[in-house]
């Protein structure tokens, strides 16, 4: 059970400091997962504020912070009001756990869900982009937004972008990169409703590339947008960077040598068993090839990769991946 903060919100006093929330836009909760982090939380939230898209509600799940998130997130409660920031205890399972209990929270109810990082800045028509792109999609299948990114430094100084990707998004891609970073996702209620399959015991590698992985193989459309919606603040606490330039390719070779690729594709197996009733017929092929290539002989894995045409989206991603299939890294 989760438990609320302080107060709970039923018979708080209405939003203070923020125009009242829009019914006629549909609803956004945001998943804020916090953890130790004071020093730009503050930044972050003043990005939500200055939203255009004004039907948004923050739904702060804190990990067990010991610096000031609290008392942060506490303040920013009293100026918004409870109607429009609620706060409770994460997990204490790491990141990807803290947003998993976010997305499981049966408390929490909207057309959209964002996920949100603390130390980011947000464009201020995020969330008017992603909803309108999602909207195009409709109720009736998964959706998934997501966008590049600006990366920015301690001191929110622009020092690059994210690699632009340029291919389409597809459970062939998927099973081996995830395109886009949860800060910049937007889901709505039947992609969450995948994800709200994976339980507890689950391994649960990333939430963003499982969401995605989700979505392709259960016959949903995802939404890449080139352009940036979220400034990705770059800093030494990070838990994943930016990964890009010669240290970010370097960084993840070593990552693949030492097994960190094959053991995101078993969580990822794992996580697609949950929903093997969602799975559309080409998705369940691509994974019985996908699982040969983990688990054959050299001559299986170089058959089944080729004929899987499993794919990144980089010319040196695709070289790293025959790689991993010939050292049996995959």
């Amino acid at each position: 059970m989760r438990v609320i903060m302080d107060r709970e919100l039923e018979g708080a006093e209405p939003t203070r400091g923020l125009p009242p929330l829009d019914a006629t836009q549909k609803s956004v909760a945001i998943l804020l997962a916090t953890y130790n982090g004071a020093a730009f939380l503050a930044e972050q939230l003043d990005s939500i504020e200055r939203q255009s898209h004004r039907n948004w509600r923050v739904y702060a799940s804190d990990d067990g912070s010991s610096d000031g998130t609290q008392a942060i997130l506490v303040a920013y409660r009293e100026r918004w009001g409870a109607e429009r920031l609620r706060i409770s205890h994460g997990p204490r399972c790491g990141h990807a756990a803290n947003f998993l209990s976010l997305v499981q929270d049966g408390a929490i109810e909207a057309d959209y869900y964002a996920f949100c990082d603390q130390d980011d800045v947000w464009l201020d028509d995020k969330l008017e982009r992603a909803t309108r792109s999602i909207a195009s999609v409709g109720e009736e299948k998964p959706a998934l937004y997501g966008s590049s990114t600006i990366y920015i430094d301690p001191n929110g100084r622009r020092i690059g972008t994210s690699e632009i990707f340029k291919s389409a998004p597809s459970v062939e891609n998927a099973l081996v990169q995830n395109i886009a970073g949860g800060n910049t996702m937007l889901l709505n209620e039947r992609a969450r409703k995948l994800l709200r399959s994976i339980t507890p015991d689950t391994s649960f590698a990333a939430h963003d590339w499982t969401t995605y992985l989700l979505v392709m193989a259960c016959g949903g459309v995802v939404i890449y947008d080139r352009l940036p919606s979220v400034q990705y603040r770059q800093h030494q606490f990070n838990l994943h960077g930016s990964n890009v330039g010669l240290k970010g390719r370097a960084d993840r070779i070593v990552q693949l040598f030492r097994g960190q690729f094959k053991s995101y594709s078993a969580a990822h197996l794992k996580a697609l068993n949950t929903v093997a009733d969602e799975l559309v017929p080409t998705a369940i092929e691509r994974i019985r090839q996908f699982k040969a290539v983990r688990d054959g002989s050299i001559f299986e894995r170089i058959s089944n990769f080729s004929a899987g045409r499993f794919y990144r989206q980089t010319k040196l991603g695709n070289v790293g991946l025959w790689v991993a299939v010939l050292s049996n890294k995959i």
